[in-house]
């Protein structure tokens, strides 16, 4: 089966270079829960293009990524991609990572027990896990699974309530989109425990590109939700 992403990396960097406020907004959700990596052992799962990783030092990160050609760019950016393929389907070293982190990676996996599940098993004990993603239950998410079932942005329903660059339909269209209770049920079934929550994109859609957005604690109100939690 074709990766989701393969034939979209360009189209995926260009989104967030064009919504450079939005992307400042995540940049900074990701930098304030990853991080002092110095000297750690870090995994990227699904990796992606390395987009994120190329605004800090990402020389110590390992990546894992389904899409060659997402994966090729990252390589290029300085991440060490050691797989291509899923997170379902991998074989990682165990106890091996001080730090795993899925950005932007979770909505794209059906299973979310098996691929956090692999994850822990690399963990070193009291390993740090990391989930950032747009939950299903966040007007984000409203949006996108409503873009997804009529097929398009440019749909009756949609009409006023669309930011003007909005995220690439056929990668919406390629989406799970899981909530933000349904990933914290998922760790803690497995045994996960000691979280914290963070959270940007707090306003409506529409404007989350007028301003670079703080973070704030906790996950009830964000368009994207950082999940902290330890083996």
């Amino acid at each position: 089966m074709k990766p989701k992403f393969d034939g979209y990396a360009a189209q995926y960097d260009a989104w967030f270079m064009e919504n450079e406020n939005l992307f400042q907004s995540e940049l900074r959700l990701f930098q304030k829960v990853l991080g002092d990596i110095q000297g750690k052992r870090v995994l990227s799962v699904g990796c992606g293009s390395g987009l994120f990783e190329s605004m800090i030092d990402c020389s110590g990160i390992e990546g894992i990524e389904p899409s060659r050609d997402m994966g090729a760019i990252a390589e290029k950016r300085g991440v060490n991609v050691v797989a291509f393929g899923a997170i379902e389907d991998a074989e990682l070293e165990e106890n091996a990572y001080d730090v795993i982190y899925l950005n932007g990676s979770s909505s794209y996996m059906e299973d979310l027990t098996r691929a956090f599940d692999v994850c822990k098993k690399a963990l070193k004990p009291n390993g740090t896990f990391i989930s950032l993603d747009v939950p299903k239950e966040s007007a984000f998410g409203f949006m996108y699974l409503l873009a997804k079932e009529v097929g398009t942005f440019d749909h009756p329903f949609l009409n006023g309530v669309m930011p003007k660059l909005p995220y690439p339909h056929e990668l919406c269209c390629a989406g799970v989109w899981h909530s933000t209770e349904e990933k914290i049920d998922v760790l803690k079934a497995l045994g996960f425990h000691d979280f914290d929550f963070y959270q940007t994109l707090l306003k409506n859609p529409m404007y989350t590109n007028e301003d670079v957005e703080d973070v704030v604690p906790g996950y009830q109100s964000g368009g994207y939700v950082a999940i902290i939690a330890h083996k």
